[in-house]
């Protein structure tokens, strides 16, 4: 007898048809039969060992993630229900270019220090690996969601080249097509950078076509967190187009926004860009978030030359009074690379987490109100901050526009992530909303999306991206990655003031057959894996 059978569920299967009503057969991880309108016809209706009473709910494909920062939470936080709960059953992990593989003992550490903000240091983690493959074991031991993992150029360049600005030589470049080859043949999907973080900034496009040529040959895709999100954000999705066309490589753009006041409304444009270049054959996607504030780290916002050398360099050229003056000319007057080429607007930098507690009245706060407070010019209160917690201060970046949000969700190459960062006392509340906010506020409150085109957003579209034969769909033979939900009421408690706070509506979420949420709680199951994609060498 079957392991399970969910019985009377609304179906919406990932595809973007209409819904159907059905029971549906778990058994050994899969989905192995699906009895459509099986009440209604009177028909012998599938029996389980156990049976699950569906009635008013939407059974669903899992969530993928396709923007994830859970490099480090998966191995500290079993439980992980910021992203359980919200019905998430894999993450994409190495994005933006930074992350924890490849790399030997002094990368490993230059990139804790360099990525504090997002992951935190990583004292109580076991660092046992090294290789891309060997950080994929680890994952299998036992994590509560899956996780598909890209290598970070960034990363890779501070193995091979270090933190400096400048080309690589010859050798440097062969040697870091190997290590992403290596990466890929041990299960990477693909390539992410990013171009407004140090080292992966310093690479120009001839060196990352080069990579993206390695990547296509595997079967990957290219994942840029590109040169700018503000000022010239048209011209830098342009160059990341055109570079990828020109490597062959599928392109899939990160948390793709048109962000500062100088893109205000300007999402169409984006659009009738990667239109034009999906129309002459591109193979191109994006995922973003469905909020407006974007979410990085403090020492981000720094001109790339600050950030030369690594993190003790930016730290040394903080603490020197010419230097300082030097950075906070090209942050207020200049618009630093750093801060996508606007000036920065210090009463839109909300500091989000710090390391150290001392600083905790900082949090919650913009860097202005923080500097009136303390009687002082903003880049002073800032400056303290970097040098006080080591860079490690992660900040809400209020910046975006809610109808370029809307606009670029409707497209239909348009997938979800959530771009969520877990560090913090008040992180973004999209590391834990993200995929409920879709459903609740904008398919039933504001009807951007329908049911079915939503869903088919966050499943089949990134499934198809990560080339998964076997995810994505409610269909017989397909891993049983699934969420129940409730339709009428599924939202995000997650809000600014209170980000940590669970969804409602999302009785039930089961990875690999293997109930995660039961009756809306946490269950004890470790039910993810790496989910490693073998390399289809063209």
């Amino acid at each position: 007898m079957e392991d399970l059978v969910i019985r009377d569920a609304d179906v919406v299967d990932g595809t973007g048809e209409p819904s159907y009503r059905a029971d549906v057969v778990v058994d050994g991880g899969r989905i192995v039969s699906i009895v459509k309108e099986a009440a209604a016809a009177g028909c012998q209706r599938p029996r389980a060992m156990r049976e699950l009473d569906a009635e008013g709910l939407v059974l669903s494909p899992g969530f993928i993630d396709m923007h994830a920062h859970s490099d480090l939470a998966l191995l500290r936080d079993p439980d992980h229900s910021a992203k359980a709960a919200q019905g998430v059953t894999l993450e994409v992990l190495g994005q933006d270019g930074l992350s924890y593989a490849p790399v030997d003992d002094r990368t490993l550490e230059e990139v804790r220090r360099a990525i504090t903000g997002w992951n935190g240091h990583g004292d109580d983690i076991d660092f046992d690996w090294r290789s891309v493959g060997e950080y994929l074991d680890r994952l299998d031991r036992g994590i509560a969601v899956n996780a598909a993992y890209l290598i970070p150029q960034g990363t890779v360049r501070a193995l091979v080249v270090g933190w400096e600005d400048r080309e690589a030589t010859p050798a440097e470049l062969d040697r870091m097509r190997r290590l992403v080859a290596e990466g890929l043949e041990q299960g990477a999907v693909g390539l992410s950078s990013g171009l407004t973080y140090t080292p992966g900034m310093y690479a120009e496009d001839a060196e990352l076509t080069e990579l993206c040529r390695v990547v296509a040959r595997y079967g990957g895709y290219y994942c840029p967190h590109h040169r700018s999100y503000g000022a010239g954000a048209l011209e830098a999705y342009a160059e990341m187009v055109a570079l990828a066309r020109e490597a062959g490589c599928p392109l899939h753009l990160a948390h793709a926004t048109m962000n500062f006041g100088v893109n205000k409304g300007r999402a169409p444009e984006l659009l009738a860009l990667l239109d034009e270049a999906l129309a002459s054959g591109a193979d191109i996607t994006l995922d973003t978030y469905p909020y407006t504030p974007g979410s990085t780290t403090l020492a981000a916002m720094l001109p790339s030359w600050a950030n030369e050398g690594g993190p003790e360099a930016a730290l040394a050229r903080l603490a020197d009074e010419e230097t300082s003056e030097r950075i906070r000319h090209h942050l207020e007057s200049v618009g630093s690379d750093g801060c996508h080429g606007v000036p920065i607007e210090w009463d839109t930098i909300e500091i989000s987490g710090v390391a150290d507690p001392a600083l905790a009245d900082f949090v919650g706060r913009t860097v202005e109100e923080s500097a009136r407070r303390h009687g002082e010019p903003p880049w002073t209160t800032a400056r303290r901050l970097l040098l006080t917690d080591r860079l490690a201060p992660s900040i809400l970046q209020h910046v975006g526009h809610e109808e370029n949000v809307r606009t670029i969700m409707r497209h239909p190459v348009h997938t979800g992530g959530s771009d969520g960062i877990l560090q913090g006392a008040k992180p973004h509340p999209r590391a834990y909303g993200t995929f409920p906010h879709y459903l609740g506020h904008y398919v039933r409150e504001l009807g951007v999306l329908s049911l079915e085109e939503c869903v088919a957003h966050l499943t089949a579209r990134p499934a198809a991206r990560l080339r998964l034969p076997d995810r994505g769909l409610v269909r017989e033979g397909y891993r049983a990655d699934v969420v129940l939900f409730d339709p009428e009421t599924v939202a995000a408690g997650s809000t600014f003031e209170e980000p940590r706070k669970l969804p409602t509506g999302i009785p039930h979420v089961l990875i690999n057959g293997r109930f995660v949420i039961e009756n809306g709680r946490r269950t004890d199951e470790l039910a993810g894996r790496s989910i490693r994609r073998a390399p289809q060498l063209t």
